[in-house]
């Protein structure tokens, strides 16, 4: 029985609805993002990808430093390739940047301490991961895999990807080189989204948030952005605190009151028992008097 025929068996955990998006997005400020066609474990540096060993120096290397994403073209052409390409990113910088490289070993040798360093081609277009990692969770592979193929055939710079965190709000997406998570985009939305995000424009919809923040600063962006027209990535900036204070680069500040609220039934993944988690919402947001323009 493969990973569809499975998910028959089982409430998906992507089709409960009631928690909010915004908050829950992948938390990571460098990602190294490499080329890899061949099978995902469960877990992309449990040693079943590539072997112990390297494993073991891959995880040494990037701890509290890098997160690792493995990509692949949708569909089964393009799954033979005699170079990996390898995406570095930067998501304060809004950078990526591209290499080609034998193979995972090339990432031991990579220097992540900023942009510019690895000798990598300036990569201008957005990058679009969509999770398809039906090993982590069933509802990646159901549904997530549709929605790359469909968005490879329109726009460039789409790629199936392992876990990108929030599998139950699947089709998941991350969004380079903003850092952004969105979830549960049918076609028509994510079409809408990839369009946007060619020309660096926000979207709204799905829009789970930025992983340069905490869930509580996601929660305080989406919020303020939603009252906001004409909005590209980069217009704000987010200082967490209580309140959490967002600015839009015109000097323009609102204030954000958060609170926690518990949200039941919740289905982490497939399989799993329904729980109650806890999330946070915005109650209150309140402008401030603008910054002057430097």
């Amino acid at each position: 029985m493969d990973e569809t025929e499975s998910a028959a068996e089982v409430q998906r955990c992507s089709d409960v609805r009631g928690e909010p998006l915004p908050g829950s997005a992948k938390k990571e400020r460098v990602y190294v993002i490499l080329e890899w066609p061949q099978g995902w474990s469960r877990d992309v540096l449990d040693g079943g990808v590539f072997g112990d060993e390297l494993t073991a120096q891959l995880k040494k290397k990037l701890s509290k430093v890098a997160s690792l994403q493995l990509i692949r073209q949708p569909g089964r052409d393009g799954r033979q390739i005699d170079k990996h390409r390898l995406y570095l990113v930067f998501v304060e910088q809004a950078r990526t940047e591209l290499l080609a490289v034998d193979g995972p070993e090339a990432i031991l040798d990579l220097d992540l301490s900023g942009p510019g360093r690895n000798g990598g081609q300036l990569v201008e277009d957005p990058l679009i991961l969509v999770c398809t990692h039906g090993k982590r969770d069933v509802c990646c592979a159901v549904k997530g895999r549709p929605l790359a193929a469909e968005l490879a055939d329109r726009f460039p710079g789409v790629w199936e990807t392992s876990h990108t965190k929030g599998h139950r709000f699947a089709p998941s997406i991350l969004l380079m080189p903003w850092g952004y998570s969105f979830g549960r985009l049918n076609v028509e939305a994510a079409s809408a989204m990839v369009a946007a995000a060619i020309k660096g424009e926000w979207f709204q919809p799905g829009n789970r948030g930025c992983g340069l923040y905490s869930p509580r600063g996601q929660v305080a962006e989406v919020a303020v952005a939603g009252m906001l027209d004409h909005l590209s990535y980069g217009d704000l900036t987010v200082v967490e605190g209580d309140p959490v204070v967002v600015t839009h680069v015109d000097g323009r500040r609102w204030a954000v009151e958060l609170e926690k609220k518990e949200v039941a039934g919740v289905i982490s993944s497939c399989g799993d028992a329904p729980k109650t988690s806890a999330v946070w919402v915005a109650s209150a947001i309140e402008a401030m008097p603008p910054l002057p323009i430097q």
